[in-house]
Order: structure tokens, then C-alpha cells, then sequence
């Protein structure tokens, strides 16, 4: 199907969070919009943090069950290490999309000097694929699809924009795009009518939803309302960064209990059980640890 050109009914902001700094890990320091009191879950997303790390500080050893995180990297770089063997290093623009399904212990650190940024985004699954094994798929920023048109850029790491599509495959319906848009600049980006839909603001200042609307800043979650796309607009004199990211709704029940996420507080028990007793999916948890020496406690 070609890319609609023109977005028929756009998507207002019905939602606006500022999102503030708390600790997380182990010294390390995230701002948190979604997956906190004020927005516990925005169907199917859990979590967005986008975090600030530096060394000694970080994510050491901490089980995962029931959904995927993507991690992706605006500066510096962090080394994620896992019970599998899987070990690998993601540096500024680099993205490690992580499917936990039925189990996976693994660290997340600083590889670098100085502060490591990025944003990680935990994207529900659906009951039929909790229990998935888990999976890796790692892309370069060499590699990740750019496009760019009339004073807009686009990197797109998951779905489509500007004609360009990525390769990542997603288990839950996923768009994840980060635009930059010069001064004056004007989007249009069309989202499926049936996902929910979210903004969030890196840099600059935009105008998002109507060009009525007040300019919005770094660090703010924007929910987007009923429609079939988004409008921006950057009216100032420095250039705009977002990321817009959509998504297919499950609409099943969830119940969290940390890093664990299930549809029934049963199956929560059990995710509790199997990790406790390194069973179902945490075998290799008995006789594993990362290079870190320090662990999490759940």
C-alpha cells in the first residue's frame, strides 16, 4: 500500500507528562513517563525511561519475563551481558531490541567514559507469546534506514515513514521513529487508526496535534489521541527531536510484579517460583553471573 501523503484526521495531544528524575539500578538515574503512577501503561507499552549513566553506576544482573525491551542509544555506549552467552556493546545511534519471553537474566552497563544516554522502551507481548524463547536482533546505526524530506529526517527502527521501512521484526505491532525537523519544518506521518500513539521530546521545542497548540520541550511524554497521523511543527529557531512510537493494542489483562509481567497474578506466582528455583525458562540462572559483581535483588 503506498504512504499516505496527507493525514486526513490528525491526532490531538490528550495527555501531557513532564517526565522527572528517579533512581533506578544501582546508582544510575532515569526519567520515567510511562510505567509510573500518574501513566502505569499505555497499552501494549509498560515502560519508558530514558535513562543517564555513568560508571560505577548501572543495570547489574536482574531477570526479565514476558515482554521485550529496546534500548536505544543516544550517547556513549553500554555493554548488555546475558545467561545465554550473549554479550555485545551498543554505542550512541545503535539499538538492541530484546525479546525476554520466558526468561532471561542479564546486566546492562556503562561501556564508556563520562555520561551514557538512551531511552529503553518495555513493549508488552501477548499472551500467546510470553513464553516465547528468548531473542536478539541488534542493528548498528550504520544501519538503521534513513530518510529525509523538505527539512525533515527520520531514522526509522521499527514501521515505516517516508517511504523507508525497517528490517526489525516486532512480535507486538510496533512503529518506533525518531524525527529531527529543521527550523520551520512541518510533518505529517501517517499511524495506524487502531494503535495508540505517543511523542516524546528529546530536543528543541515543537508544536504537536494542532498548530494552535503551545510548544512543548525536552523531556516530555505526549499522548496522542484518535486518528490516522501526526502533525508537528517546529515554529522555532533550533532544530526539533522526537521520537514518535506507536503501537497495536493487546487489550488483555497484565499483572507486574517488577521485571516480570504476566496476564494473571497465578502466573506471577509461578514466574516467581521459576526464578526463585531456577526452573522453566531461568535455568542457567543457578551458575550465571555477569562480569558485574554486583546483582539486583526482586
Amino acid at each position: 500500500m503506498p504512504e499516505r501523503e496527507v493525514v486526513q484526521k490528525p491526532r490531538l495531544v490528550v495527555r501531557k507528562f513532564l517526565a522527572r528524575p528517579q533512581h533506578e539500578g544501582v546508582g544510575a538515574v532515569v526519567r520515567r513517563s510511562i510505567g509510573r503512577f500518574e501513566l502505569k501503561y499505555f497499552d501494549p507499552f509498560l515502560v519508558l525511561d530514558e535513562f543517564s549513566v555513568s560508571a560505577p553506576a548501572g543495570f547489574p544482573d536482574h531477570p526479565h519475563r514476558g515482554f521485550e525491551t529496546v534500548t536505544y542509544m543516544l550517547q556513549g555506549a553500554v555493554t548488555h551481558e546475558d545467561f545465554e552467552g550473549h554479550k555485545g556493546t551498543i554505542g550512541a545511534g545503535d539499538i538492541q531490541w530484546m525479546t525476554a519471553g520466558r526468561g532471561i537474566v542479564h546486566s546492562e552497563m556503562p561501556a564508556a567514559q563520562g555520561t551514557q544516554k538512551g531511552l529503553q522502551l518495555w513493549i508488552n507481548l501477548s499472551s500467546k507469546h510470553k513464553m516465547t524463547e528468548p531473542k536478539y536482533q541488534e542493528m548498528l546505526s550504520k544501519d538503521i534506514a534513513e530518510a529525509a524530506k523538505d527539512g525533515v529526517k527520520v531514522r526509522v527502527i521499527a514501521g515505516e515513514a517516508l517511504g523507508t521501512k525497517s528490517p526489525i521484526y516486532t512480535r507486538t505491532p510496533t512503529m518506533y521513529l525518531d524525527f529531527t525537523l529543521k527550523s520551520g519544518a512541518i510533518l505529517q506521518q501517517p499511524i495506524q487508526i487502531s494503535w495508540n500513539a505517543f511523542v516524546y521530546v528529546l530536543e528543541g521545542e515543537g508544536i504537536f496535534g494542532s498548530p494552535k497548540s503551545l510548544p512543548v520541550t525536552a523531556h516530555h511524554l505526549l499522548l496522542l489521541g484518535s486518528g490516522d497521523g501526526l502533525e508537528a511543527w517546529n515554529k522555532s529557531s533550533k532544530p526539533l527531536r522526537f521520537i514518535l512510537i506507536g503501537g497495536e493494542p493487546l487489550g488483555e489483562p497484565i499483572t507486574q510484579y517488577g521485571p516480570f509481567v504476566m496476564n494473571t497474578q497465578e502466573e506471577i506466582d509461578q514466574t516467581i517460583d521459576d526464578f526463585d528455583n531456577c526452573v522453566n525458562g531461568f535455568e542457567k540462572a543457578r551458575h550465571w553471573s555477569s562480569g558485574d559483581a554486583l546483582s539486583l535483588d526482586f
